[in-house]
Parts: structure tokens; sequence; C-alpha cells
């Protein structure tokens, strides 16, 4: 799902997002994924809309994903919407990912 996305636009910026990723472990959509992601579209967590949002999230939740870096401040990284994506997962049984963007994290820091 990421590769798709990240693989539209510029052809060299989409190269360079493709090359960033290309050493990283992609996760399945399970069962158990597209449980948590029709839980967020239906609490409104996430905008009906906004399937693949909600489905970035509840893939992570499902594969036990400690962070879920995202540049998507609408709907996933926003201080409105967080506690309640983090409580509709957690009443789905599964552990909320950290939703912050690489620079929260610190992935483009040079010290």
């Amino acid at each position: 799902m990421v590769e798709q996305e990240i693989s539209t636009g510029d052809s060299v910026a989409a190269e360079q997002r493709i090359q960033a990723v290309s050493s990283i472990y992609s996760v399945a959509i399970s069962p158990e994924a597209q449980a948590i992601a029709a839980s967020l579209i239906a609490s409104k967590a996430v905008p009906h809309n906004c399937v693949e949002d909600a489905m970035h999230i509840a893939i992570a939740a499902a594969q036990g994903t400690e962070y879920l870096l995202t540049w998507n401040f609408k709907h996933i990284n926003n201080a409105e919407t967080k506690s309640l994506i983090a409580k509709v997962v957690e009443a789905s049984g599964y552990i909320c990912p950290i939703l912050c963007s690489p620079e929260e994290l610190g992935v483009f820091d040079n010290d």
C-alpha cells in the first residue's frame, strides 16, 4: 500500500522515495487489520473517505509496530484525532502505535 502511494507524482521524487524505503520490511494486510480499520471508520476516528489512512494505522497496530511515522497531519498525526484513534485501536485489543512525524522521532537529525 505504501509502495503504491509513494510511487506516484514526480518520477524523480518517487524514485527517491522508493529507494528510501527499499530496505524496510513490508507488512501484510491481515483480517485483524481490516477489522481495526473498519472500527476506525465506524467510530469516525478516521473519515469514511480516508480508508487508506485507517488501513495504515490498522496494519501498524495489528503487526505490533511501535511507531507509525507519517506526514499526514490531517487524519493521523493530529492532536484532535490521536486520542480517539488510540481508544479505538485499544478497544480492538491492540496497542496503538505512537503516531508521529519522522522529524518528531528524530529520523532526520544529523547529530
